[in-house]
């Protein structure tokens, strides 16, 4: 099970989130920056629900997979124009780590979002916990 909560944070937002695995948080951490763009989106069945789309990340340690799995997130809403929800990803490493993760891309023109320029590791928190993972992530507004 994942889940998340936005958390205040001077002037950013920040997304607090935890899952069973890795995968699980890295996804829980995404549905957090989703719904700091955005109240309500489109069904997976609506017309404007949007489609489905891979990415692959690759990073040296844990943290820089989280940040670099968020920023192509943030990424493929600038480049496609898309809101990336209902978030999925498996997380594998030793030496060097891989994001293997999907998304929904709902268009932007079907909600109303608002700006997150970018994710930052200011306060960057991923750790081990009884029975998962937790993480705390905070987004430039």
């Amino acid at each position: 099970m994942a889940a998340f909560t936005l958390r205040e944070h001077t002037a950013d937002v920040a997304v607090e989130a935890s899952g069973d695995d890795l995968g699980a948080t890295f996804a829980a951490v995404a549905d957090g920056l989703a719904a700091a763009m955005c109240d309500d989106w489109p069904a997976a069945d609506d017309p404007d629900g949007g489609e489905r789309a891979d990415l692959r990340v690759v990073a040296e340690n844990p943290e820089a997979a989280l940040y670099d799995y968020l920023d192509e997130l943030i990424y493929e809403r600038d480049v496609r124009a898309v809101l990336p929800v209902d978030n999925e990803a498996r997380v594998a490493g030793d030496g060097e780590w891989v994001v293997d993760a999907s998304y929904r891309g709902v268009p932007l023109s079907a909600v109303v979002a608002r700006e997150v320029k970018a994710v930052t590791y200011s306060e960057m928190r991923l750790e081990r916990v009884d029975g998962g993972w937790e993480a705390y992530v905070v987004f430039d507004v």
